[in-house]
């Protein structure tokens, strides 16, 4: 059943799943400093059993950690945060001590002794998304931050957590809840001899946020790129330097490399950062008719693998006399999938290494073998991911956030053609729509089956 998270934070903050938790907060291992964080709604049990003074707020205490007997388990520094300025909104208390695995077991145990229990993985950030201090994308963005693998995806997380995903959101939600009403006074006033959706200028109010919509769309797509990795599945007919490809660009020999034809059957699968843009690169057979069934079985592969892909790169032998075979496979590739044309071998022919535009998408002249023009490839690749020196423009976002833009993007559409038609309670029905889809991004409308999934990511301690 869905509920706005108020709703379901004032159910929880009344069950028992609204205990103390307590749980390590810092990596497993040892380190110079181990942190463990409790939140509940009232922590007075635990400063006294555990430190047996009064803190101020928000300020550093250095203390003793106590064991039942009052005996020392460590000494370090003490942190307490009333609600409801604290990360969960409830009472906060950070004990930081030395980061031996063994000790900060105890000041766990220690908790437990006091009525806590274990935190659940991500159920910190869970409270503070109940209790109003973040909303759900924020709440992601939270984990995405954590797991960056890059600059550039650290400034996306950062620019969600901080609010600007949720933001235009919410802004776009704003304009959906001014058209609906205007839209719905139309019904109202149906009788009287006004055309108020020709009159408010409906249908170029609705084409100019789907306009938005789309660029939003497309920050956020290059955001989960940047978060996920971008999947390139090398594709060709056989020997035309698939595997050499996959070799030079993760820097190792990864697969086997012949001269004989058809050497790839399975799926080679690399992960690779090229200016820690993470990458995805999946090696397949090669695409032609066989009687062999294990060859044939590689193609079938391939192809499913060509399905999933976010880019395929369509390897060519620029030596080959004839290329009307690369052309037909370029024919059967998915539309929906854009595709690089890599004409490999140049060292043979003698041409330049080059970035082209043609009517097919873009072409990369390059050779494996000498490694000239990869450089190009790898400049075309950060490009098709939305690289950005500067950072600007991508949010953190996951693939549940584009499909709720899709979802909307496509409502917004289906308003337009009926405002073109007329039909103000289909256009009303699309904008409630649409509005609907956007709000799950942030949390307003969310299943606890979502919740559960999305939080169950987070380590145990965030």
């Amino acid at each position: 059943m869905n509920a706005a998270p108020e709703s379901r934070g004032e159910a929880l903050l009344t069950s028992p799943d609204r205990d103390p938790i307590a749980a390590i907060a810092t990596p497993h291992g040892r380190g110079g400093v181990g942190i463990v964080r409790l939140s509940g709604p009232d922590l007075a049990p635990f400063l006294s059993g555990m430190l047996r003074r009064v803190l101020e707020p928000r300020q550093a205490h250095f203390v003793s950690f106590l064991d039942a007997a009052g005996a020392a388990i460590d000494r370090g520094v003490a942190l307490y945060f009333p609600a409801p300025r604290s990360y969960t909104g409830e009472d906060v208390l950070e004990l930081h001590g030395h980061g031996n695995p063994l000790l900060l077991d105890r000041l766990v145990a220690r908790a437990l002794e006091l009525g806590a229990r274990l935190a659940r993985p991500g159920e910190f950030t869970l409270r503070a998304y109940l209790n109003g201090k973040l909303d759900l994308a924020q709440a992601e963005a939270v984990a995405d931050l954590i797991d960056s693998g890059s600059e550039l995806a650290l400034r996306a997380a950062q620019r969600s957590l901080e609010g600007e995903f949720s933001e235009k959101i919410r802004l776009f939600e704003t304009r959906l809840t001014e058209l609906r009403v205007y839209v719905e006074a139309a019904l109202d006033f149906s009788d009287e001899d006004i055309d108020f959706l020709a009159e408010g200028d409906i249908a170029a109010k609705l084409a100019a946020l789907q306009d938005d919509l789309a660029r939003v769309c497309r920050a956020a797509g290059q955001g989960r790129l940047l978060r996920e990795g971008m999947t390139l599945v090398l594709a060709g007919r056989p020997n035309a330097g698939k595997s050499s490809l996959l070799n030079a660009l993760s820097g190792r020999d990864s697969a086997i490399v012949a001269d004989r034809p058809g050497t790839t059957r399975d799926v080679l699968r690399e992960h690779i950062h090229i200016d820690g843009l993470p990458l995805h690169i999946i090696d397949t057979a090669g695409l032609r008719d066989s009687d062999d069934p294990v060859e044939q079985e590689g193609v079938r592969r391939a192809r499913a693998q060509i399905e999933q892909a976010d880019r395929i790169l369509l390897l060519c032998d620029d030596s080959a006399a004839d290329h009307g075979e690369d052309e037909s496979l370029l024919e059967q590739f998915p539309p929906r999938i854009p595709t690089t044309v890599i004409r490999n071998k140049i060292d043979l022919t003698g041409r330049p290494p080059q970035l082209q535009q043609t009517l097919r998408g873009v072409a990369v002249s390059l050779s494996v073998k000498s490694g000239a023009g990869l450089d190009l490839l790898r400049e075309h690749l950060k490009s098709c991911a939305g690289y950005d020196p500067e950072g600007d423009g991508a949010f953190s976002a996951r693939r549940r956030h584009l499909d709720a833009l899709d979802q909307a993007s496509q409502a917004v559409q289906r308003a337009i053609r009926h405002a073109q038609d007329g039909y103000a309670e289909l256009i009303a029905e699309e904008l409630r729509l649409a509005g609907e889809s956007l709000g799950e991004i942030v949390g307003k409308i969310s299943s606890d089956e979502l919740l559960g999934r999305i939080f169950s990511e987070f380590c145990i301690g965030k």
